[in-house]
This record gives structure tokens, C-alpha cells and sequence, in this order.
């Protein structure tokens, strides 16, 4: 592991606070074998990784957090990455043990590791499996060989395959992630592939359309014209098809990019899109904090180097290295963004009471009316959603709605 200078993380301090009520807790995991051409995640790879020194690191900052929120309980776990099945299970037991300890979890606790399929890594499903996990995520992210070289994948479709027998073996609730929309792929060739996934008859999808961020190696290679992807029409075609497939087959999308049969959505990142609180854990991992003021939060951001994160929860206790007030208003912007991304919309009513803020304050009443009229929005009495229509917009409509 390369050496590093302790950074200075002293001024950054959490308030903390005696709310009691639920919290995600995200466990970042943030190194990787080979960093993906596509990914923008804090994800790195290293000759060597101290597992004894990052087990006792994590342990240790929950204990940091769980002082400040003393309060909280656990309604769910969810390990990220990077490639959280390159950790050795007897971390992830630790790491449970220790959020279990700190916040009284929920009976039924979700507990997720995200995997990748390789041979390897599957051998240890078992071994998570009994230090707690019950959801495993798969990066599976193409049934097509020649596909999984492009996207920069270490595994075949074949040991995708027998990974996810493994999984499905060990685990009673698995997903996995697939990335649609790539160069030169077909209707036909996206609905003979999506046909195969839905095959296997998980309980649960992560379907995403490629995107180009900026700093990844696909970015660069885009912009000298290495590749092309599909255009807005036809990426539009894909988003429907996979709606209509997927709505079919009884995985109807409960956010725009999960699909899953009722009662087997992610409830981790159910509390993202539904504006609860969540604790951020490890290099680089965010959060929303309680806050003494009622309605509001804390947004956290730890250390994005590992080496870093690591001296620093070595030196001082925790690896935190921004702190931001989040006020009501934003409170209530944030779970509208985050909101309107799931099927069922978000209750404004619901929202401006449990943030103490004025919904006609924040929304522009006049284009939410407009949108409405356009198709884009629909309305039960203050639950707004989004359309077929208006879902591929977004981000664009939001810049609309907010006054």
C-alpha cells in the first residue's frame, strides 16, 4: 500500500443527535482488481490491501458515528464498492456485528453485498452468507462475451452463469445489474438478451442505460470518436422496451432503472429515494445525518483515498472530511429529486409537513400545472408522479418544477 501523509481532518465535527428512528448504513468497499472503462465510482485498484488494519478501521468508525447517533436503528446494510466481494468474510462479519451492536437493527434487516461474478469471488458466498449477508447484488452487466470485453469485464458470461447458480444457492434474494443501450446494440439484440435475464427468474433488476462520465476511460475514448452510442430516439426505444419487457414478465420498474416483484425492492435504496436518513461508512461513502433542528440533516462525505481515509481513522477515529448543514428547504428538494424517480411519485403534502416547509415555496405551481396538462406529470391529490412520457426527462423537468 503506497505511503501517505496523515491528512488534517480536524476541524470537519458531526453535531450529534438523539433522534431516534430508521437509517441505511452504507459500507464502502473501495478497491477493485481492474477499474472498469464505464465506472466513476470511487473504486481503485492495489498490489496489496491490509485486511486485518480495514476491518479494524470500519469497526472503528461505526463506533464514531454510532457515539454521535447513539439513537438510530439499522434498516439495512448495504456493502458497495469498488468490489465488496473481495473482502474477507470474516470483515463483513465484523462489520455487521458492529452495526448490530451500535443501532438496534430492524428484525427483518436487509443486509447487501454487491458481487462480481468471478469464480473466485462466488466461492465465497457461502462464507457471506453465514457472517450475515441475505441479498447478494451481482455486476453481471452483459450476457454477451464480446459485450463484457468492451465494458472491461474480468469475467465470461459462462462463470457469470455458474455464479449466479451459486448465488441463488446461498442467497434467497438476488439481483443483478446489466448495462443496455451500448454501441450498436439492436431492439433485437436487447430483447433477445433481456429475454435470457428475465429467464433466470431473480426477484430482482438493475437494468442501466450506458453513460459516458466524465474522467473515465470511455470518456476519453468517446470523444476521439473510438465508439458511438445509440441516439436519443433509439435509446428511448430501449427504455421502452425494457419497460414493457420487464412490466410483463411481473418485474415491473419500481425506479427508473430497478425492476423487481413486489415485495422484493432494494430496501436500502428505497430509503435514498424516499429522502430517509442514511449513514455513510469508508473512503469516500456520503450521508444524511439527523440534525439537532427538526426537518433537517447533516450531509457527511468522508475521505476519497483509501490510504488517506485509513491514517485518518487510524489517527483521529473516523475519516469524515466535509460537513454541510442541509436546511429544510433542501431537505424537501432532495426527496422530490429522489422521489420522482420511483413509480408511485412522491406525497408533497407528506413531505412539506415532515420537513416544516411550504411546498408552494419551493414549487413552481404554475409549470407543475403545465406539466400536468403536457403529460409529462401526473396527479392524485399531493402525490405527483412521473409519466411513461415524462420519465426519460428527469432531471429536465425538475429544473422546471423547482421555483
Amino acid at each position: 500500500m503506497p505511503a501517505s501523509k496523515t491528512p488534517d481532518i480536524t476541524a470537519p465535527s458531526l453535531p450529534a443527535s438523539d433522534f431516534e428512528g430508521p437509517a441505511a448504513i452504507y459500507v464502502h468497499w473501495p478497491f477493485c482488481l481492474k477499474k472498469c472503462p464505464y465506472c466513476d465510482f470511487n473504486s481503485h485498484v492495489r498490489d496489496e490491501v491490509s485486511h486485518d488494519r480495514w476491518r479494524a478501521a470500519l469497526v472503528q468508525e461505526i463506533r464514531y458515528f454510532a457515539g454521535l447517533y447513539p439513537n438510530l436503528h439499522a434498516s439495512s446494510i448495504f456493502f458497495g464498492g469498488g468490489t465488496p466481494s473481495l473482502m474477507e468474510p470474516e470483515t463483513v462479519a465484523a462489520v455487521i456485528g458492529a452495526v448490530k451492536s451500535a443501532w438496534a437493527p430492524d428484525r427483518d434487516i436487509e443486509i447487501t453485498l454487491e458481487a462480481n461474478p468471478s469464480s473466485v469471488e462466488a466461492g465465497r458466498f457461502r462464507a457471506y452468507r453465514a457472517a450475515g449477508v441475505n441479498r447478494l447484488s451481482m455486476g453481471i452487466q452483459s450476457l454477451r462475451d464480446d459485450a463484457l470485453k468492451f465494458l472491461g469485464r474480468l469475467h465470461s458470461v459462462d462463470e457469470a452463469l455458474k455464479a449466479l447458480d451459486v448465488a441463488r444457492d446461498n442467497f434467497g434474494r438476488v439481483s443483478f445489474d446489466l448495462i443496455y443501450a451500448r454501441p450498436e446494440q439492436s431492439l433485437m439484440d436487447w430483447r433477445q438478451e433481456l429475454s435470457e435475464a428475465l429467464a433466470f427468474g431473480t426477484s430482482h433488476l438493475s437494468l442501466y442505460q450506458l453513460t459516458i462520465e466524465e474522467g473515465t476511460a470511455f470518456y476519453h475514448q468517446y470523444k476521439r470518436g473510438q465508439f458511438s452510442l445509440p441516439d436519443e430516439d433509439e435509446a428511448a426505444a430501449l427504455f421502452d422496451l425494457t419497460a414493457e419487457m420487464t412490466e410483463s414478465a411481473g418485474l415491473p420498474a419500481y425506479e427508473i432503472s430497478n425492476h423487481a416483484r413486489k415485495g422484493q425492492e432494494s430496501q436500502h435504496n428505497l430509503a435514498y429515494w424516499q429522502g430517509d436518513f442514511y449513514v455513510g461508512i469508508g473512503p469516500g461513502a456520503h450521508g444524511r445525518v439527523p440534525a439537532p433542528q427538526y426537518g433537517a440533516a447533516t450531509a457527511q462525505a468522508q475521505i476519497k483515498r483509501p490510504e488517506d481515509w485509513l491514517q485518518a481513522v487510524e489517527t483521529h477515529g473516523h475519516g469524515t472530511q466535509t460537513v454541510e448543514h442541509v436546511d429544510a428547504g433542501d431537505r424537501f428538494v432532495e426527496a422530490l429529486m429522489m422521489g420522482l424517480r420511483l413509480r408511485e411519485g412522491v406525497d408533497i403534502g407528506n413531505n412539506s409537513a415532515r420537513f416544516a416547509v411550504a411546498s408552494a415555496t419551493i414549487l413552481d405551481e404554475s409549470a407543475l400545472e403545465n406539466l400536468i396538462a403536457s403529460g409529462h406529470l401526473a396527479r392524485d391529490g399531493n402525490r405527483i408522479r412521473l409519466t411513461d412520457t415524462g420519465r426519460p426527462l428527469l432531471n429536465y423537468l425538475l429544473g422546471k418544477l423547482i421555483a
